[in-house]
């Protein structure tokens, strides 16, 4: 039987690799302090926060939007969050009157307000439906600020965006759960801060 021993080691090395270009970044450590506090601003002025992604990403999204509704580190009252794209009737029915790629923008234009805070996640930057939905939340003037990859993709030209340095999806996507993990707990110790 052949080993994996080094096939594995190798992945793991690859992920620090990325995750100690993140650390090393003293513009994205300060965009992401910057990101929390904006979520911050909004939880106590009765605002929300909302996620949106496809894919991994849209497991994401559900993924961060759970920790603000149910407990991150400690058991506490909920945080307002949503992870868009979650009723599956409305995605289809959206899907089906206005086209797939407004599927987000729909929906956030029913539910989003302003002094909401709107992330959303793509690894390439080029969703065209998160494209559509970043057009949506700056006429509805709901801050965005967009979870990527190293280039931005077109996104980058809509909204501010927390780049990860890397080309790989799958680094991409394991360091966006660390930033939404430190997001996550930043804003929790600070809403409840005694």
């Amino acid at each position: 039987m052949e080993s994996y021993s080094e096939a594995v080691r190798g992945q793991i090395e690859a992920s620090i690799a990325v995750k100690q270009a993140v650390l090393n970044d003293s513009r994205l450590i300060g965009q992401i302090g910057d990101l929390a506090q904006r979520c911050l601003d909004s939880l106590r002025q009765g605002g929300k926060v909302l996620f949106a992604g496809n894919g991994g990403s849209f497991a994401d999204a559900q993924h961060l939007s759970a920790e603000f509704t149910s407990r991150f580190m400690f058991d506490r009252a909920p945080l307002a969050s949503l992870a868009l794209g979650t009723n599956s009737s409305a995605i289809s029915a959206i899907g089906n009157d206005y086209g797939y790629d407004q599927v987000f923008a729909r929906e956030l234009e029913g539910i989003a307000k302003p002094g909401d805070v709107f992330i959303p996640i793509t690894t390439s930057g080029n969703s065209p439906n998160l494209l559509l939905a970043v057009e949506m939340a700056n006429r509805m003037k709901i801050t965005t600020v967009c979870l990527t990859g190293q280039s931005g993709g077109k996104i980058k030209s809509l909204c501010e965006c927390l780049c990860v340095p890397s080309t790989v999806t799958a680094r991409i996507q394991e360091s966006h759960i660390m930033i939404g993990h430190i997001l996550c707990g930043l804003i929790e110790h600070h809403y409840f801060k005694q």
